[in-house]
């Protein structure tokens, strides 16, 4: 028997279809996303959510599909946006921006704008590709590939940036981002000497995807900010906020809880399942969400976690149990802080350029291929070649040969992969 969520929890979801027969039964199996989407939207639909969808007080939308499939989903209007601004009203190290009422630009993946831009469409008089997802955030990314933003482009998002930094008394804006979409930012920046041209912000978080120790590394020494880590998702809201003093997260768990399954016995990887009461309308129980996590002491005690190391589907079995992104990305920045981009996949001929975007990093076992970017552009020596060769050979028992490229493509989401499939 699966464990019984509370009697609270019960009796908020006992007249929705989708949970009735875990109701009667007493016992709530995980929840996969394909059983969300099966019999949409009747397998959540209740009196009280149809007055609610009548009336305006909740909407079908669908997720930006980024990490997975586009999935429909019934939320009340804004449901992320008001958990973001809450966390960021709430943080710390954040909250000081909120207070001074600077405004948010967001620098992540061209899905997520043009999101925005559809979102905004269906407004009254709207004003078409509109990047302006309320009155305090922008998205400024209209490109698939940062790797391709031209000098215009770049110099085009710093006047944006520089327009809402002079429109605030004192300059202030909080900077949303993929690590990595502003990590391209900063190498363009650099490549054409165009920091008086970019406006500093006064806090940073980086979220939507693992961002690398390298990445992470580089922001908080190119920032003089508070640069946070932040975890989250479409369908659940945010859950978890770095401290960017010491590194450890902090729990953002109102109406929710979260346990932890093993992923495989031994590994120290756990599943991370969440049991959520946010969203009114598609209260989730026992929710798989496809993230994976490590706590201090491998133990499944969610109030250790110390580490979101990427998601469950990208997982690399080895003959040593399932290597996740973080471990990978932990042995690259231990050898060298100047890799940035990496992709694990089956070995290549010499000079052949990494491929596709799904993800399988060689398993059936053979020889492997690490493609590296570095933030300059340059080979790591020798030395470190055959250092970062034997970590990852050490790491997942398979032959590696390190191959440093200029470029590695960007997956149809706007996301990296770090493992590349055979195809």
């Amino acid at each position: 028997m699966s464990p019984l969520p509370s009697p609270h929890v019960v009796d908020r979801v006992r007249d929705i279809p989708l949970y009735r027969e875990s109701v009667a039964r007493g016992d709530f199996p995980i929840l996969e996303k394909p059983e969300i989407a099966r019999g949409f939207p009747d397998n959540w639909m209740t009196p009280h959510l149809a007055e609610a969808l009548a009336s305006g007080e909740a909407e079908f939308v669908l997720s930006t599909g980024t990490n997975h499939a586009r999935m429909q989903l019934i939320r009340p209007p804004y449901f992320l946006l008001r958990s973001y601004y809450r966390l960021w009203s709430e943080h710390p190290d954040l909250r000081a921006t909120w207070e001074a009422h600077g405004k948010r630009i967001s620098l992540t993946t061209v899905l997520a704008t043009e999101h925005v831009a559809r979102v905004n469409a269906g407004k009254p008089g709207a004003t078409a590709g509109e990047r302006w997802l309320d009155d305090r955030t922008l998205y400024l990314n209209r490109t698939l590939d940062p790797a391709d933003w031209t000098p215009i482009e770049v110099r085009a998002m710093l006047a944006e940036i520089r327009a809402v930094a002079d429109a605030h008394p004192t300059g202030t804006y909080h900077l949303d981002c993929s690590g990595y979409h502003l990590a391209h930012l900063v190498r363009k920046v650099d490549a054409w000497n165009l920091w008086d041209e970019f406006p500093r912000p006064q806090s940073i978080v980086h979220a939507y995807e693992y961002t690398p120790l390298n990445v992470r590394a580089l922001l908080r020494e190119r920032f003089d900010c508070p640069v946070v880590d932040l975890f989250g998702s479409t369908e659940l809201g945010y859950l978890y906020s770095s401290d960017p003093h010491t590194g450890r997260y902090r729990p953002h768990l109102e109406d929710m809880s979260v346990e932890l399954i093993p992923v495989a016995p031994g590994s120290g990887i756990h599943s991370l399942i969440v049991t959520s009461l946010r969203n009114p309308f598609m209260p989730l129980v026992r929710y798989r969400s496809g993230d994976c996590v490590r706590t201090s002491d491998g133990t499944t005690d969610p109030g250790r976690i110390t580490a979101f190391c990427g998601r469950e589907k990208e997982l690399l079995d080895t003959p040593y149990g399932p290597v996740a992104q973080a471990d990978l990305d932990a042995r690259i920045a231990a050898i060298s802080e100047r890799v940035f981009l990496y992709r694990l996949g089956p070995a290549e001929p010499p000079g052949a350029e990494a491929g596709a975007e799904a993800a399988d990093g060689g398993a059936d076992g053979g020889a492997t291929t690490l493609a590296y970017v570095t933030f300059d552009d340059v080979p790591l020596d020798p030395a470190r070649t055959a250092r970062l060769a034997a970590a990852v050979q050490d790491l997942t028992g398979r032959p590696c040969a390190p191959a440093h490229r200029t470029h590695l493509p960007i997956g149809r989401s706007g996301k990296y992969a770090w493992l590349r499939s055979a195809g």
